[in-house]
């Protein structure tokens, strides 16, 4: 178990040490990656931004995933969405956008989101547990031509990196236990991340 999120994301550097020095692009997933890539950025010496992917819950259970929607507008759906009714999956795929755009209005008001073309690209989380999200972002970020696509992630079951090895250059996970119920299992300090600290973490070095 990690003591908290700072703690997986130093456990994460020492995985990723190899990186300092080549000015690697962090790339979060708000909101619960971005204090693991503010330490990760810092530590390996590159630059920090958010990549904004959102989950499409399955209805009635919204914290299950069944699909994601990226910025770049582009819906993910698995197998699951399959046997959901079309005008509600539509609605809820409208309304992620809309969350997307927003965030991107508070998060990074004064600049363009950075460009990862060509760049050394981790992306971070503190945990995936369907993958849905971390997937959604993957496949996004890979239509940029970065140079390298590595994936940062505390925990997730082995089917679930399994499923983002296919997707990234390498896959970082510090734990995969077969046994897999949720992220915050793994945590024990698992406090919700406000919007306030994401931009004032996006805006500088973090403690």
């Amino acid at each position: 178990m990690f003591r908290d999120r700072l703690d997986a994301a130093r456990q994460l550097v020492e995985r990723l040490a190899h990186l300092r020095g080549r000015n690697p692009l962090v790339l979060a997933i708000p909101r619960g990656g971005v204090p693991m890539g503010r330490q990760l950025a810092d530590a390996l010496e590159g630059e920090l931004d958010v990549v904004l992917v959102r989950k499409i819950g399955a209805p009635g259970n919204p914290e299950f995933a069944i699909g994601a929607v990226s910025e770049d507008g582009s819906v993910h759906l698995g197998e699951v969405a399959r046997h959901c009714h079309e005008d509600v999956l539509a609605a809820e795929v409208e309304r992620q956008r809309e969350l997307i755009a927003e965030r991107r209005r508070r998060y990074t008001p004064v600049r363009a989101p950075i460009d990862p073309t060509g760049r050394i690209v981790v992306v971070v989380d503190d945990g995936s547990a369907t993958g849905a999200t971390m997937a959604a972002a993957l496949t996004t970020l890979r239509q940029r031509d970065p140079a390298r696509l590595i994936a940062a992630i505390g925990c997730a079951p082995p089917d679930t990196v399994e499923r983002l090895a296919a997707l990234a250059d390498e896959v970082v996970c510090l734990d995969a236990p077969p046994h897999f119920q949720a992220v915050g299992q793994f945590f024990a300090d698992f406090g919700q991340v406000e919007d306030d600290e994401v931009i004032a973490l996006l805006g500088g070095s973090g403690q």
